[in-house]
Formats: structure tokens, C-alpha cells, sequence
């Protein structure tokens, strides 16, 4: 009986050190009062969990304000239901050499956020001491700051380099002065059933996943002021390679997902499926190389978008002249449904998306017109964009393939407003070094689908319409090869052509049905 006692108590010892423990952090010192900064408690708990192996950080119910935290390997820091982990509303308290982030982490292993409490970013009384310290001078933003200061001196909640094993679930995070949360270069990366919302501040993406790989997005809800779900390259030679996004709900002032805009490496392998995309200012997806970045083997699946400004955008440009344009190819995108409305689709949500009156480039927009279209606005005299496809010249967009498309337009395009003749199509200016976005071309000669310099364009099951009438042809190509139409139903017609091709080779149109005879829906041009 002893000889099992004493076994017994050796396999209790055994299990009691390898299983993880529980560190309150009430147990440091910690005060639910949203004044103290408990940062210096917290990051003990932390600091003993990692050395001990591991453990589950805990933040109990209560307001708990603290600086920046860094979080290590082996620690999972949980916030119980009830509880609010505060950011510092004070703009020194984010100086560290890791990143200037509320939770941040480096080259760690193993690491979570968990729990159904909230991470408050307080952005609103943060910002007062942002602009306190610049009108003071002691924090310099060169990129000017009257309007806006710019993302380098503003705090983001949560930035995670190069770690692995890294699970974010089920937390709330708010209240962002800048990107909500940021991975870079990690791996084995899930994010799962979080719930963001960030609209307090201007360039709140709500999730970015910067060069990562082995990454899973699911069951996340997204409302932010800008990009809801984006991936990024920040670098030439890395990528974002292997990720899945899967049943999230995003509602976004800027694009709701989007691959770019930092672009210098590339995006390969991504798969995304079940997004319901709802008041979104620009695109449901957006697809953008711009700074020599390499974009491949792209599935997007099973999206529903209603009252989003874009359905689709797939962008090849030459921002960054310091290397060579990339390249897009191989892009699948299937059932697909949105409505594009005549109003503007996030109008009354806390931060608008802006008609880009301030943008650098403002000073050109009457006459390149860049921003959002809508009716009635003073800087912006467009009519509907379409969604599109563009290369540049030299660079191709390949191998695109839309099946099971429906997109439904508001329509009401006027010629008082803007008019591109079919013979003056060549027109559209090329925008190579521009900021991507659909709207960057101003005016564009199509209501339904504007396609250039592409090669391999296939389109099945796919139909467009409008609800009133639009003067321009629903579909333009422009310099194509390659183009296959496949059941393709455009119900809705007013003026001629229905479809205008000018330099295109290659083309199969087979089932395209259209209001008239192909004879009169069909323009071909220089071919």
C-alpha cells in the first residue's frame, strides 16, 4: 500500500508540473479599476507562465488599463467573459523596440489570446495625446498630420512577428488607432471566431496577415473603418502561401477582402470560401499587385456582397519602380452574388469612407477623378464603375476564370455626367504607378465588366444587369487574348453595342444572350 501511495504521488507530481497552470493576474497585484496601469503585473504573470514552461494567463472580469505587453512562448493570455484588458491612452507608453503595439510578440512559439472578454484599444482619448504631442513637437510625424497623422505614430492593438503556433480566438478587439492587429512572417497561424470592432480611427484594417504562411481565417465578424480581411507582402522573396479564410462576416469602410496593397513579394495559395460582405464602401475582393509582387493559384468561393460599392477588382500595376512589374495568373472565382448600389453604401457608419480628399493626389482629381463614385457628391462626378480586370501594357493579367457570377448594378448612368464614345475606349488612362483601387481610372466606358490587358478570360454562368438604364455597354475588353464567354446573360441593354471588343484575339462566345442579335450586341474594333 505504501509502495502505491508513493507511486501514486509521483505520478500526481508529474502531472501537476507538465500540465499548464493558471496565473491570475489579480495574484500580481492587478487592479480592476480601468485607471491603474497594470501592465508591470501582467507582464509578470506572463514572464513566469513562458519560464515555467507555459500556462493560461488570466484576466478576470473587471477593467484592467495597461501598457504594452509582450507576450512569449508557451503563454496563453485569456480574458474571462466579462473582462476589458484597457490599452494606455498615453502615446509614450507604446515606445518599445518590438513594435508600436498594445500586445506585441517576436520570434515566440506556442502563444494565444483567448476568451470571450474584450481588448480595448481606447482610441478616441488616445488620439488627444497623439495630437497633443504633435502640435507640442515632441512626436514628429514626416508624413504631416493636420488631417490625419499618418500609421507610423499611431498605435496598433496587437503586432506578432515571426512567431509560430500562434491562436487567436473567440476575444473581441476594438477601439484600434491604427491597424487593429498585424502578423508578420509567422506560421501555423489560426484565427478563430473573433470579433472586430474598429471604427474609431482612420487605417483600422480590421485582421492583416503580412508574409505569412499556414494560416486559417475562420468565423470571424469584421466591422472596420478600413480593409476588413487583407493580406500583405511587405517584402520582395516572401509571400503569403497556404491561407484559408472561411465563414467571416465583414462590413467595411474601405475594401472587405483584399490581397495587397504592400505587394513586393506576393500572395500563392489562397483559398477563401463563405463570406457575407454587407455595407462596404469599395470592393467585396480585391486583387492587387502594385509593387512587383507575384499573385497564383487564388480560389475565392461562395460570396454574397449586398450594398458594397464593387463586386470585383483584379489589379497588375507598376508602383514600385524599383523592381519589375509582377504577375498575376491563375485567379478562380465562383458564386458570387452582389448588388451595387447608387447610394453610398457605408453612408452613417461612424467613419465614411472618404472621397479621397485626402489624398496626396488630391490636387489632381478633377481631373483624374479619384475616389468613390456617387451621385451628388462635388468632387466625384462618375457614373457606376464596373467591377475589372487590368493589367498594363507589356503586363498581362492570365488565366482569370468567373463562374456562377451574379452582380446586379443600380445603373442610372447619364451622359451629363461622363461619356467615353466606344471609339474613344483607349482612352482610360493607365494609372501604372498609382494607389490600386477601382476607382483609380475615373470614368469607365463600361457598366458591368471592364477588362484589359488580360489573356485567358473566362467567364461561365455569369449575368449582369441593372435596375435602370445605362447608356454604356455592359462589358469591355480592351487589349485581350483569349476570351471565353460561357452562358453568359446580360437581360438588361438601352444603347448599342451590348459588348465592345477592341483588340481582342481569340474569343469564344458561346450562350452569350443578350436583349438583341449578336450582329447588333457586338462591336469588334482593331482586331
Amino acid at each position: 500500500m505504501k509502495k502505491f501511495l508513493l507511486v501514486a504521488f509521483a505520478a500526481f507530481t508529474f502531472c501537476s508540473y507538465t500540465q499548464a497552470k493558471d496565473y491570475p493576474i489579480t495574484s500580481y497585484g492587478a487592479k480592476a479599476d480601468g485607471r491603474t496601469n497594470n501592465g508591470p503585473f501582467i507582464q509578470k504573470a506572463i514572464d513566469e507562465a513562458s519560464a515555467n514552461g507555459g500556462g493560461k494567463v488570466i484576466i478576470p472580469p473587471g477593467n484592467f488599463a495597461s501598457g504594452v505587453l509582450t507576450l512569449k512562448s508557451g503563454v496563453n493570455l485569456h480574458l474571462d467573459l466579462g473582462a476589458c484588458l484597457l490599452g494606455s491612452v498615453t502615446r509614450t507608453d507604446y515606445d518599445n523596440p518590438i513594435a508600436m503595439a498594445f500586445l506585441v510578440a517576436k520570434d515566440q512559439k506556442n502563444i494565444s489570446i483567448s476568451g470571450e472578454g474584450v481588448i480595448d484599444g481606447q482610441a478616441g482619448e488616445l488620439m488627444l495625446d497623439v495630437f497633443r504631442m504633435l502640435r507640442a513637437g515632441t512626436l514628429i510625424d514626416n508624413g504631416g498630420w493636420s488631417v490625419r497623422p499618418s500609421e507610423g505614430v499611431r498605435p496598433m492593438l496587437v503586432v506578432f512577428k515571426g512567431c509560430d503556433q500562434v491562436n487567436i480566438s473567440g476575444v473581441t478587439m476594438k477601439n484600434a488607432a491604427s491597424w487593429v492587429q498585424d502578423y508578420i512572417n509567422c506560421t501555423n497561424l489560426t484565427i478563430d471566431g473573433i470579433k472586430v470592432q474598429s471604427t474609431s480611427y482612420w487605417n483600422n484594417d480590421g485582421i492583416d496577415i503580412s508574409d505569412c504562411k499556414n494560416v486559417k481565417v475562420i468565423n470571424c465578424f469584421v466591422n472596420a473603418a478600413d480593409d476588413g480581411i487583407c493580406l500583405k507582402s511587405e517584402k520582395a522573396g516572401n509571400f503569403c502561401d497556404n491561407v484559408y479564410v472561411a465563414n467571416c462576416t465583414i462590413r467595411s469602410s474601405a475594401s472587405a477582402f483584399k490581397m495587397g496593397t504592400a505587394s513586393y513579394g506576393g500572395f500563392k495559395n489562397i483559398k477563401v470560401e463563405n463570406l457575407t460582405i454587407f455595407d462596404t464602401f469599395r470592393s467585396a475582393i480585391a486583387i492587387e499587385s502594385v509593387d512587383g509582387g507575384h499573385i497564383e493559384n487564388i480560389d475565392i468561393q461562395h460570396i454574397k456582397a449586398t450594398n458594397t460599392g464593387n463586386a470585383i477588382f483584379i489589379r497588375l500595376g507598376h508602383r514600385n519602380k524599383k523592381a519589375e512589374a509582377g504577375s498575376v495568373k491563375g485567379i478562380y472565382i465562383a458564386d458570387v452574388k452582389a448588388e451595387i448600389p447608387l447610394h453610398k453604401p457605408d453612408q452613417g457608419y461612424p467613419l465614411e469612407g472618404p472621397p479621397d480628399v485626402n489624398s496626396p493626389d488630391k490636387e489632381k482629381m478633377p481631373a483624374r477623378r479619384s475616389g468613390y463614385p456617387f451621385f451628388g457628391h462635388p468632387w466625384l462626378p462618375f457614373n457606376l464603375l464596373p467591377s475589372s480586370i487590368v493589367g498594363i501594357p507589356g503586363h498581362i493579367i492570365q488565366d482569370v476564370t468567373l463562374e456562377n457570377v451574379e452582380i446586379t448594378y443600380a445603373g442610372g448612368a447619364s451622359k451629363e455626367i461622363a461619356c467615353i464614345p466606344p471609339d474613344q475606349v483607349t482612352s482610360v488612362p493607365e494609372c501604372e504607378p498609382d494607389y490600386p483601387e477601382f476607382s483609380m481610372f475615373g470614368e469607365l466606358p463600361a457598366w458591368g465588366f471592364y477588362v484589359r490587358h488580360a489573356e485567358g478570360i473566362r467567364m461561365k454562368n455569369v449575368k449582369i444587369s441593372y435596375k435602370t438604364d445605362d447608356f454604356r455597354p455592359a462589358m469591355v475588353f480592351d487589349d485581350v487574348k483569349g476570351i471565353k464567354l460561357e452562358s453568359v446573360e446580360i437581360p438588361t441593354a438601352k444603347d448599342m453595342p451590348v459588348v465592345l471588343l477592341n483588340k481582342v484575339s481569340g474569343e469564344k462566345l458561346e450562350g452569350l444572350r443578350m436583349p438583341v442579335d449578336e450582329a447588333k450586341g457586338i462591336r469588334r474594333m482593331n482586331k
